[in-house]
């Protein structure tokens, strides 16, 4: 049985940079409880950021760029916390690696996380399409990321690659 990483905020931990969870509820993830296939993470937390932290923002909404070292992670308050957010997507990959995992559900909107809009970097609530920065180091390696809204997809891709 294969297994599914999931943000640990969806799952109900208050590990949000305001130290709240996005605490999820969907029949998909209820059931992946059950049969015991979720592995929690939080990238930002798990690189050693605080509870509650500052609020981040890619500079020109690009994780790409920052995993290539051509932009960088920065803080409202004026901090750059780039390493951090590169040691926590490696974090996470690790964690992939080591528990055979190829399917990740990951919030949305997260520097982090997001997996296909996030903030723009002006700190403005504007928001654009991009992927954050763990969401592309596992795409990089193969690994199908979706977003808390597309549990039935996640599902589906898990099923396909147990031959269900």
């Amino acid at each position: 049985m294969e297994r599914v990483l999931v943000s640990a905020c969806l799952l109900g931990d208050p590990v949000r940079y305001d130290g709240a969870a996005a605490t999820a509820d969907h029949p998909v993830l209820r059931r992946w409880r059950g049969e015991g296939r979720i592995v929690s993470c939080c990238p930002e937390v798990a690189a050693g950021l605080p509870i509650p932290r500052a609020c981040v923002e890619l500079e020109r909404a690009g994780a790409l760029s920052l995993l290539e070292g051509r932009a960088r992670a920065l803080a409202q308050d004026g901090g750059d916390v780039t390493e951090a957010f590169l040691v926590g997507a490696r974090l996470a990959l690790d964690t992939c690696r080591d528990l055979g995992i190829h399917v990740a559900v990951l919030k949305e909107r997260s520097p982090s996380c997001g997996t296909g809009l996030i903030y723009d970097g002006t700190f403005t609530g504007s928001l654009v399409p991009g992927q954050g920065v763990a969401t592309a180091l596992l795409r990089q390696h193969g690994i199908a990321v979706f977003a808390e809204h597309q549990w039935e997809e996640a599902d589906r891709r898990l099923a396909e690659r147990e031959g269900r």
